[in-house]
């Protein structure tokens, strides 16, 4: 090889890896761990970056994490192929959807959730390079887009879970399905309102012991800084209503409802949570890894304020429970709001088969692993 030849391929090179280095920093300067403040004993590492808008997730039997997305209109599938807890393989399964946020899995197919309908992915494992044409197996649900984005899971009656935000800040709708948890089968069949008067549920899960359904509700905003309390909610039985839009937080009246029915009438919440901390994903603890006192507590991922002079949230918050009443709620890690200004936002959290815990975050693009170790 000349000289003029070596020259220019050795600066072809060092340009190729410029532009590599340069996207590598791009796709990781916003994340800042070393930010993030744990109890003694944890620790946080990136599980999956370039991941745009990624919101909740969900594994499947065989390994597989499918994440949905809200401004993005993807699904992923992220895959840590060689088991080092860090995913080597990125995929779009699904583009162009209608605010894909809820993802779900059943007998080897991913559910996902639009605005407007619930979608199946079937043999979706074995497809994950070709993904199938997705079959609908809903189309039932309102299109309005304002808290339009849904959290789907299964429950233990094999039913899938579907909230209904209302299509407003506060208000009272004649649709019925508005601010509410529906269910349904498997196939579509069936669909019916378990609970009313939730104005916007993104995220639930199942008592491990009693198998009832916790989930958590994003309150009103335009009442100030410090009313009223997003909340934690225990639905022991189908019929529940919680008090939207006529109360908030169990005892707040709404300022131009309030008056039409008593907050008495309602199920309360189990707790009240921050005020407009945007609670969004939650599950019960069910690992191993971390130490015995966190078994079966409830962490949930707090998206943060926007409707605060001052920003709260931007975390993971714990509560420990004593049976099924809500003892302490405190916080588990912080640091993604650094004064007044957030580098991440916690959307979703979800426990691994080995008992660790990921954080999906929306801002950050990007999904974290919380582990224990002595």
């Amino acid at each position: 090889m000349s000289n003029p030849i070596r020259i220019c391929f050795v600066a072809l090179i060092i340009f190729i890896s410029l532009i590599l280095f340069t996207s590598s920093y791009s796709a990781n300067k916003s994340i800042h761990l070393e930010a993030i403040k744990l109890p003694p004993g944890f620790q946080i590492a990136v599980f999956a970056d370039n991941i745009p808008n990624a919101r909740s997730m969900v594994l499947s039997p065989n390994g597989v994490l499918f994440v949905g997305s809200r401004k993005e209109d993807k699904v992923y599938a992220v895959i840590d192929s060689n088991g080092d807890n860090r995913a080597d393989d990125i995929r779009v399964i699904a583009d162009n959807l209608n605010r894909p946020n809820g993802v779900a899995f059943r007998d080897g197919a991913l559910y996902v959730a639009e605005v407007n309908r619930i979608l199946r992915f079937d043999g979706i494992e074995d497809r994950i390079k070709s993904p199938p044409t997705p079959v609908v197996v809903n189309r039932s649900f309102p299109d309005d887009s304002h808290h339009g984005w849904k959290y789907i899971a299964f429950g233990p009656d094999d039913r899938l879970y579907i909230p209904v935000g209302a299509p407003c800040n506060v208000c009272e709708e004649d649709d019925s399905r508005f601010a509410t948890i529906m269910r349904m089968r498997p196939d579509g069949r069936d669909l019916e309102i378990f609970v009313r008067g939730v104005r916007n549920s993104v995220g639930f899960d199942w008592h491990p012991q009693t198998k009832e359904l916790w989930f958590t509700n994003n309150g009103r905003d335009w009442m100030g800084d410090d009313l009223p309390p997003d909340t934690l909610h225990r639905a022991f039985k189908k019929g529940l209503h919680f008090g939207f839009p006529y109360c908030h937080g169990g005892n707040i009246p709404d300022p131009e409802y309030g008056e039409k029915r008593s907050c008495d009438e309602f199920a309360p919440p189990a707790l009240k949570l921050g005020p407009h901390v945007a609670c969004l994903g939650m599950k019960f603890y069910t690992g191993s890894m971390f130490p015995l006192q966190y078994k079966h507590n409830i962490f949930i991922a707090e998206h943060g304020s926007w409707n605060r002079s001052k920003p709260i949230g931007y975390r993971i918050t714990r509560v420990i429970l004593n049976g099924n009443r809500p003892i302490r709620y405190e916080t588990f890690a912080e640091g993604w709001l650094q004064g007044e200004k957030a580098w991440g936002r916690p959307v979703d959290v979800l426990v691994m088969p080995d008992g660790a815990l990921l954080v999906s975050d929306d801002r950050a693009g990007a999904i974290y692993r919380v582990s224990y170790k002595l």
